[in-house]
């Protein structure tokens, strides 16, 4: 059986002063979740845990997300994170400090389950 995916959603996170790219990633899914209710699992008649939940997350220095803390924050699912380069660092305005941190999140749902062609 192929796996399909039915939705994807994307999110925004930061860190404002600590330069902690892990907690950025988890307040962009965090963003992602929480702005959506679908249930998608019961549409297709699944269980929760049968959603396969692929992670991507984008941040200046993907090395220091732990992949593994960002994965906590589903309450279900077959989840998989993967850290690359992208989003934002914001250096302050007087040059001194930790920049802030900008973490963007895509994540793509899918089940597996047989494609019928109407």
């Amino acid at each position: 059986m192929p796996k399909h995916r039915v939705l994807t959603e994307f999110g925004m996170g930061t860190s404002l002063r600590r330069r902690d790219y892990t907690q950025a990633a988890r307040r962009a899914v965090q963003d992602a979740l929480w702005r959506n209710s679908i249930n998608m699992a019961e549409l297709y008649g699944f269980d929760k845990s049968a959603m396969i939940l692929d992670v991507e997350i984008a941040v200046q220095q993907p090395d220091a997300v732990d992949t593994k803390a960002v994965a906590e924050v589903f309450p279900y699912g077959q989840v998989s994170i993967t850290a690359t380069t992208g989003g934002l660092d914001i250096p302050r305005p007087e040059g001194t400090g930790n920049p802030t941190v900008i973490a963007n999140a895509a994540i793509s749902v899918s089940f597996m389950m047989e494609r019928i062609d109407v």
